[in-house]
């Protein structure tokens, strides 16, 4: 695998009901700019919340629609071994390339543990689908260490790759000097991407990218000038998209009754939020995500408008494919109203 893969939002409608219309046309936008593959129901596809139920209807949704034009990948991880199995086996079914499986979070198993307990019986289990271990300690408040990788990629031959979402550039050279040449590192953190793939330490092919929702054809082209060397373009690139990469995450103060208190919006809300301004299918997030601050809203359109400012060519792709003007719709106070507490 290489290039750029999309973790998809999931839309919903009013009522937080999966918006199918919009789930297919997102699907097609992405398909359009030539992605390398779609990620269902990862993080930013809000799995935390849909119901299993759900959670495997998207997974049909992207298999069936991708099939034949790209690679799809479904997320299937979980803190509970039982239902990573139950949700492994059925990305299978559904005909997925390969299945995403974030460390086990909240009970917090060792590195041993996820090695042994988890992602050794999930590959036993399918050996003919590939899985990609989500390193990302922040959310899972665990960690597979490269070791314990390396040990999982010498016995499994569906265990080739990972996802690297740590943030430490010196555990990705790790893993590679610990699982050799041809193991596949995909970044998981769009601000790192250049790093990733220009530094031969660590060798990354690719990208699993939250902004590619809103510019896949910039992501995809970004992962095109690295794989060819093209180190230049590819930061240009990275430069234009940088105010994007900022609001994965948006952090601010915000007035109590007893003082100042931190408020991070953290993944998909400042991203879905964008999306319902910019046009998008999107939808709210679901509890107990809820809306950005004002003062959260105020940097995610800062960011969008000196992106439209400074590099329209990333948005004019929203704009022809979903018949919006995506310059009016940035300048429009009144589309924010709903947007924020």
């Amino acid at each position: 695998m290489h290039g750029c893969f999309t973790a998809l939002i999931t839309p919903f409608d009013a009522k937080s009901n999966v918006d199918e219309g919009g789930l297919e046309k997102l699907i097609e936008f992405q398909l359009a700019a030539g992605v390398s593959g779609i990620l269902a129901v990862g993080t930013t596809g809000e799995s935390p919340t849909l119901l299993w139920e759900e959670h495997n209807h998207v997974v049909e949704r992207v298999c069936t629609l991708v099939k034949g034009r790209a690679l799809s990948i479904a997320g299937s991880g979980s803190n509970s071994t039982r239902e990573a199995l139950k949700a492994t086996r059925h990305a299978a079914e559904a005909g997925a390339d390969a299945a995403l499986v974030v460390d086990p979070y909240y009970n917090g198993p060792s590195s041993l543990e996820i090695r042994r307990e988890y992602l050794a019986p999930l590959a036993a289990a399918v050996p003919n689908l590939q899985l990609i271990p989500y390193i990302i300690p922040g959310r899972s408040g665990t960690q597979l260490l490269p070791e314990d990788l390396a040990i999982l990629a010498s016995e499994f031959k569906n265990i080739s790759m990972v996802k690297e979402a740590t943030g430490d550039l010196d555990n990705m050279r790790r893993t590679r000097e610990c699982c050799g040449a041809d193991f596949t590192i995909l970044s998981g953190d769009d601000n790192l991407l250049v790093e990733m793939m220009s530094d031969e330490r660590i060798g990354a092919a690719g990208i699993i990218s939250v902004m590619s929702n809103i510019a896949p054809a910039t992501m995809q082209q970004m992962t095109v000038a690295l794989a060819a060397g093209d180190v230049a373009a590819a930061t240009k690139l990275r430069d234009a998209m940088q105010p994007l990469f900022n609001i994965i995450g948006v952090a601010t103060s915000e007035p109590t009754p007893f003082g100042n208190a931190d408020v991070k919006a953290r993944n998909p809300l400042p991203l879905k939020t964008l999306m319902n301004v910019l046009g998008m299918p999107s939808g709210p997030c679901r509890r107990p995500l809820g809306k950005m601050t004002k003062a959260g809203l105020a940097v995610v359109m800062e960011a969008a408008r000196t992106v439209q400012a400074n590099n329209p060519e990333i948005f004019a792709p929203i704009a022809e494919f979903f018949d919006v003007d995506v310059a009016a719709r940035l300048a429009d106070d009144s589309l924010l109203d709903a947007l924020s507490y």
